[in-house]
């Protein structure tokens, strides 16, 4: 009989949003009349910009005519969409990142858990607490923790709390750690991290030989100038990070799929008999062995997010969203509860009323105001007693959003 990975078995019961998936298809089955609002997920709403539509309608014409048809194209990306990345995203700041160290994906969820292919089973990894579960579950999957305790930590990873008590700003491992996820602006919490915040890690990963994963799949989202884009931002930094980021939620490609991860030459690891080893082509040899590309009509939409209109019209989303998380964090905060995140990210992290629990307050707000949130719980155990609400969405249901959410805290 065919022997399983024994270390699936180790992770809890169920994945945060598919647990909240059946919590709220249960309700939805016994209050069939309830129009429930859904603030849970981080899924955008509104639909994708012209400028993007066009260049795919264009893209799918190309596909029909047999002397512009294109079949299998670079697993790494064509050249027009890696080099529009690195003009705008990255030489339009300063820095330096050439075309050939972008390698376009399916999605930054994907890259996350994929990248721990290439670090052998050994690296001791560090996450703040709490923390986008796909960090987490991913190195379990690899075999990289022990079991998981009563709070939901597993043995063999450094966590590092984040919460109201050190305004989020992680402390720096006591012990040295190998690969360090960091996530800005942050998922679940919505919280930012300063230029000093990201040297400290920096420095850190080159005092003890780190590598720092870094996750920016809402940099769009930034709207303070002093807040960095780009952990390349930090002198140093492309020696000791890898940078992850997403066409998603800045330009609507939820439902399309399209990401990438920057992997400098410069990068670079030890074998198991102390050797250096560059990272870049261990990357490009999983992605080419692994990956046969993102199609070129989603490629051509993804270039035409670089394109004047392609600007305006993500501009006009990401303000959009903004003003949803600004509805929301000025609504709760106008009832007496502590808020945060919210400014530079579509993410609204509360503190849940009195001394109700994470899931208990989920439960509270989907009985009695129809309405669905994420539990901070599900994101680790210092999320205990905090709750996430996303700003993706319709302004409509926001502002109903918010009515409802008064009345039950009021």
């Amino acid at each position: 009989m065919a022997l399983i990975n024994d270390h699936y078995l180790k992770l809890k019961a169920g994945y945060l949003f598919p647990e909240i998936g059946r919590r709220v298809n249960k309700f939805c089955e016994e209050n069939p009349d309830a129009a429930v609002i859904k603030l849970g997920i981080g899924d955008v709403t509104e639909p994708l910009p012209a400028a993007i539509r066009e260049a795919m309608h264009k893209a799918v014409d190309e596909m029909g005519d047999p002397t512009t048809f294109h079949g299998y194209g670079p697993e790494q990306g064509y050249g027009f969409l890696r080099e529009a990345i690195a003009k705008n995203d990255f030489h339009s700041r300063g820095i330096d990142v050439a075309a050939d160290e972008i390698f376009v994906s399916d999605g930054s969820k994907c890259d996350t858990g994929n990248i721990l292919d290439i670090f052998g089973a050994d690296n001791k990894v560090a996450v703040t607490d709490p923390v986008y579960p796909v960090y987490v579950d991913t190195n379990v999957m690899t075999g990289r923790t022990g079991a998981a305790d009563e709070s939901g930590r597993y043995a063999g990873l450094t966590y590092l709390p984040v919460t109201a008590e050190n305004d989020f700003v992680a402390e720096l491992p006591a012990s040295p750690v190998d690969l360090i996820y960091l996530c800005y602006p942050n998922n679940p919490t919505g919280t930012v991290a300063t230029r000093e915040t990201l040297k400290k890690w920096v420095d850190y990963a080159k005092e003890n030989g780190s590598i720092i994963l870094f996750d920016a799949a809402y940099e769009a989202f930034i709207t303070d100038p002093e807040i960095p884009h780009s952990i390349y931002e930090i002198e140093g930094a492309r020696d000791v990070a890898i940078e992850f980021r997403s066409f998603s939620k800045n330009a609507g490609f939820t439902g399309t799929r399209c990401a990438f991860t920057v992997v400098p030459k410069s990068l670079k690891g030890k074998t198991s008999t102390g050797e250096t080893a560059d990272i870049h082509p261990l990357w490009n040899r999983r992605h080419c062995t692994k990956f046969n590309g993102v199609s070129y009509i989603i490629q051509r939409g993804a270039e035409a997010a670089y394109s004047d209109a392609g600007k305006e019209q993500i501009q006009g989303l990401i303000s959009f969203y903004l003003e949803n998380a600004r509805l929301l964090r000025e609504g709760l905060e106008a009832v007496g509860i502590s808020v945060y995140g919210g400014v530079n990210a579509p993410y609204v992290w509360l503190k849940t009323p009195g001394d109700s629990t994470s899931w208990d307050f989920f439960d509270e707000l989907l009985q009695k105001a129809h309405l669905v949130g994420t539990p901070g719980s599900g994101f680790g155990a210092s999320g205990e007693g905090y709750f996430r609400l996303s700003a993706f969405n319709s302004r409509d249901n926001i502002n109903e959003a918010v009515t409802r959410f008064q009345k039950v805290v009021s």
